[in-house]
C-alpha cells in the first residue's frame, strides 16, 4: 500500500515522503497512529497544499529576517568598560553584555545568537554577526570604550 508520511518516522522516511509498505503495516500502525495518511488522489492534493503553504510562510519568514538583518546593519553600541593603568579591561566583553546594549538600542536578540569566538578582552571597535535566521545573518558594530 501506498501512504503518505505525516511526520517524520525514523525506519521510513521523512514527513511528506510517499513510500510502499505492507497492507497491514499500514491500516494497522501508521494510520491510526496518524503517521501516515493513504496515497490516494484527494491526500496527494492536500500534500501539495501544505508544502505549498509552509513554502509561503518560510518565504516570508526569511524576508523578514533579511530586513531585520539590514536593519542590524546599520546599529552600533558602545559598551563602556573599567580599566587598569595600561589600558587593560578588568574582566571580558561576552556575548550577555552585547546583548544588553543592543537591548538599550531596542533589538531583542538572543545572546546565543551573538556569534563570539571568545571573550573582548581589548578595547577597540569590533563586527559581532548576529544569527537571525539559519540562513540570514546580521553585522553590529560594538564599541569597546574605557569608562
Amino acid at each position: 500500500m501506498k501512504v503518505i508520511l505525516c511526520q517524520t518516522v525514523k525506519s521510513l522516511g521523512e514527513r511528506g515522503d510517499v513510500i510502499l509498505v505492507s497492507d497491514g503495516y499500514a491500516r494497522n500502525y501508521l494510520i491510526p497512529r496518524r503517521l501516515a495518511w493513504e496515497a490516494d488522489e484527494k491526500n496527494i492534493r492536500r500534500l501539495k497544499e501544505e508544502k505549498r503553504k509552509e513554502g509561503e510562510k518560510d518565504e516570508k519568514i526569511l524576508r523578514s529576517a533579511v530586513t531585520f538583518a539590514s536593519k542590524l546593519d546599520k546599529i552600533s553600541c558602545t559598551i563602556t568598560v573599567k580599566t587598569g593603568e595600561s589600558e587593560k579591561i578588568f574582566g571580558a566583553v561576552t556575548s550577555s553584555d552585547i546583548r544588553e546594549a543592543l537591548l538599550s538600542k531596542g533589538i531583542n536578540v538572543d545572546k546565543k545568537d551573538i556569534l563570539l569566538d571568545e571573550p573582548i578582552k581589548k578595547l577597540g571597535v569590533y563586527t559581532m554577526e548576529v544569527r537571525i535566521h539559519p540562513k540570514v545573518t546580521g553585522r553590529v558594530k560594538v564599541w569597546v570604550v574605557k569608562e
